[in-house]
């Protein structure tokens, strides 16, 4: 069986040192140091979710400073394979004493220097973070708690997207197909990761299916989410969706006509490049439209 789940985790830094969390014996992996963090809730901004969890397992307070990575792991829990999207955001906190929240999946808070690190057993998503060789995680509790039931007609997502541009300046953009939340509209190209897909993989390979095109993945401009409780789209029904999605920028060296490549009844309608100054009159989603704010077109 196969879960997806996605979670935020906050890099928090006091010069060299690093502030890490242990996982309990009550988690998946005792004994085993991490980020501060955790799962990102259903409606929940995963900025939220970073300060509500740096709060409750080390008792510090925090701002987000921005979105420093976005991974991707797989790990047997419960029977399952659970893949979970990471974000991973930079936060400024007033160094002080930490110490782990009584009954939680956490019990010991520790600022490190680099040289301490050696030696700890890390979480793998931490370990790449951090820059330091990433080991095979230990054996997991032989009684891992069954994972939470899916709600029936509620769905989490994480996708990857682009703001695609080629040497001559001009944007690559993606009309959503009839059927779907927001058709006829124009969006950003990329889409949902497949499961066990890093997100950077997952966004070329949309790049290809919706564009036909070959992209080279720069920096992460954003992470940002929607919650639609009753989305129309081809089941035929109201679900109640929760989307989160990294944005990246990405440079299409050799651009060629854009084409959708995908399968027939794909989310995707047509596909088409646009003068960086021809965006204004389009009717654009509200990602799209604030991603193409936030690069100044």
């Amino acid at each position: 069986m196969q879960r997806r789940r996605i979670g935020a985790y906050g890099l928090c830094r006091d010069g060299e040192r690093v502030l890490l969390t242990r996982i309990s014996p009550a988690g998946a992996f005792p004994g085993v140091w991490r980020l501060p963090g955790g799962a990102v809730g259903h409606a929940k901004h995963p900025d939220e979710t970073v300060v509500r969890e740096l709060a409750a397992q080390t008792g510090l307070s925090g701002t987000t400073a921005g979105v420093r990575a976005v991974v991707a792991d797989v790990v047997a829990l419960a029977g399952c394979a659970v893949h979970t999207d990471r974000l991973v955001y930079d936060v400024r906190v007033q160094v002080q004493a930490a110490s782990p929240g009584p009954g939680g999946m956490i019990d010991r808070v520790r600022w490190l220097l680099p040289a301490e690190l050696a030696g700890l057993p890390l979480m793998p998503f931490t370990a790449e973070v951090l820059g330091v060789p990433t080991t095979p995680l230990p054996a997991g509790r032989a009684d891992q708690p069954p994972l939470p039931p899916q709600v029936p007609d509620r769905g989490q997502r994480f996708g990857a997207y682009a703001v695609a541009t080629d040497p001559a300046g001009r944007v690559l953009l993606t009309r959503i197909a009839s059927g779907y939340p927001g058709a006829g509209r124009w969006h950003l190209p990329g889409g949902g990761t497949d499961h066990g897909e890093q997100p950077v993989t997952g966004l070329l390979r949309e790049l290809v299916e919706e564009t036909g095109q070959l992209g080279r993945v720069g920096e992460l401009i954003a992470v940002n989410d929607s919650h639609n409780p009753r989305a129309m789209g081809p089941e035929g029904r109201p679900i109640d969706w929760h989307v989160v999605r990294a944005i990246y920028r990405v440079a299409v060296d050799t651009p060629t006509a854009a084409t959708v490549t995908e399968a027939a009844g794909g989310s995707t309608a047509e596909a088409a490049w646009f003068p960086i100054d021809g965006t204004a009159d389009l009717a654009l989603t509200q990602v799209a439209a604030e991603a193409l704010r936030r690069i100044g077109t």
